[in-house]
């Protein structure tokens, strides 16, 4: 015989209307966020020691007065906040004066002078002390005074959240004004045996005088981001200019020491065969030429990105242009290159950028075949048409055998070609030839002059 078992479930409990107010609710951690707030802005370190600083000595203002007045004008804050609490005092001591009680009205004037100069201090603690003051003060008046801060009070809180305002951030500013009100509110609630209430007008007032400071505030720290924003960007700019300099420099480096180095190289391994049965001594002094001139090469290129030198001074020579191709060719001429010129078109001058940078791509192209080829031939091509310029170097392949090795590269006359051409906004293909050479073709815009941009 079986037995079957049956599971009772039980019920949830029922919700408690109290659940939302639990400490995983969102309202409980809202409102523990807001207490969590008033405490760290008025009431940790409320009265700690925090001295009001002078003014800044290179001000629009105060760096034109004499010297003698400019340490003057330093105290000015530490000035208007005197002559506020003092302001304050015979607000607090004229109208108490009528009630014929002379400790009465001596305290008053105290208790509405002590608030202000503490602001100087201890800000947070000042304002503490301007709300405790405020019934201690109305306990000398009658019921018709105004309720609940008698006139020196006024004067005496409105000029603390002044200060303190200023002094402090926006967020404790709306923590003073709440307080105030939620005072005030308490205080017509709770006593209401007075005839006039200007807890309406303080609220008004203060609600003023702190949304202009907030705006102070803010307008303030927009200036401040501005000009840090403005000087990282200045530095951004100049480190990006500093860096473009440098490309140059290394650009240029690579074009000039690297051609001239690659031509010392290539005349000290082909120098001891035009010499019927050189001396030992000499091909030995020849082979240490060449190895000088590819290690010089190859640590160049290892550098080639980094150039260290940050004082830089553009030469006083003149740069070269197409003029002086003749005098690259019979250059590379010299060292074993044989090179066709070519010229089409009209011959007119360029602007300078371009010629330079057709210069330097002709004298890299030359370059890459002594490297590369050596003992090939090589052709320029030179069209000047309306629009622009147009380059081809092509060198035929290596001859077989070859007495002289090539000479491996790290790859960057072709992209100094390229970053030249593309700084001109023109158009470069660079590539193996057909017939087991190698061919690079280039052109390079040149804006149409005007008559009436002439």
């Amino acid at each position: 015989m079986t037995e079957t078992t049956q599971t009772q479930r039980t019920a949830p409990p029922p919700q408690s209307p109290y659940a939302a107010y639990k400490p995983n609710s969102p309202e409980f951690r809202m409102a523990m966020g807001v207490l969590r707030g008033l405490r760290q802005d008025l009431c940790t370190h409320a009265f700690a020691y925090d001295p009001l600083p002078r003014l800044r000595g290179d001000g629009p203002l105060t760096r034109r007065l004499p010297a003698r007045m400019r340490e003057y004008a330093l105290w000015t804050p530490h000035a208007v906040v005197v002559a506020a609490a003092l302001l304050a005092t015979l607000i607090a001591g004229t109208t108490a004066e009528g009630s014929g009680d002379d400790f009465g009205t001596v305290f008053s004037a105290f208790l509405a002078l002590t608030p202000v100069l503490l602001t100087l201090l201890r800000p947070v603690g000042a304002f503490w002390l301007s709300l405790a003051a405020t019934p201690l003060s109305a306990l000398f008046g009658d019921q018709w005074d105004d309720w609940p801060w008698r006139a020196g009070s006024f004067a005496c809180h409105l000029a603390v959240m002044t200060v303190v305002a200023l002094r402090t951030r926006p967020r404790v500013a709306g923590w003073m004004w709440a307080l105030t009100a939620a005072y005030g509110l308490i205080m017509e609630t709770t006593d209401g045996s007075h005839y006039a209430s200007n807890t309406a007008p303080m609220l008004v007032f203060s609600a003023l005088v702190l949304l202009a400071v907030t705006v102070w505030h803010i307008r303030r720290a927009a200036q401040q981001e501005v000009t840090a924003q403005q000087t990282v960007t200045e530095h951004e700019r100049s480190r990006r200019t500093l860096l473009e300099e440098r490309t140059t420099i290394a650009r240029e480096l690579h074009d000039v020491v690297a051609h001239h180095m690659s031509v010392v190289a290539i005349q000290a391994e082909a120098a001891p065969y035009r010499v019927e049965n050189p001396p030992p001594e000499l091909e030995r002094a020849f082979v240490t030429i060449r190895e000088n001139a590819v290690a010089a090469l190859t640590e160049l290129r290892r550098v080639l990105g980094v150039v260290r030198a940050e004082d830089y001074e553009a030469p006083d020579a003149p740069q070269p242009t197409l003029a002086d191709l003749d005098a690259l060719l019979a250059n590379v001429a010299d060292a074993g290159l044989s090179v066709d010129k070519t010229v089409t078109g009209a011959v007119r001058e360029l602007p300078q950028g371009v010629e330079l940078s057709a210069y330097r791509i002709v004298q890299e192209a030359l370059s890459n075949t002594l490297r590369h080829a050596p003992g090939a031939s090589a052709r320029v091509e030179i069209g000047y048409v309306l629009g622009g310029l147009g380059l081809r170097i092509v060198n035929g392949p290596p001859p077989q055998p070859s007495l002289v090795k090539p000479s491996p590269g790290a790859g960057h006359g072709i992209t100094g070609m390229r970053e030249r051409v593309s700084m001109l906004n023109g158009e470069m293909t660079a590539g193996a030839a057909e017939d087991g050479g190698y061919e690079v073709a280039v052109f390079l815009p040149v804006p149409a002059v005007t008559e009436g941009g002439a």
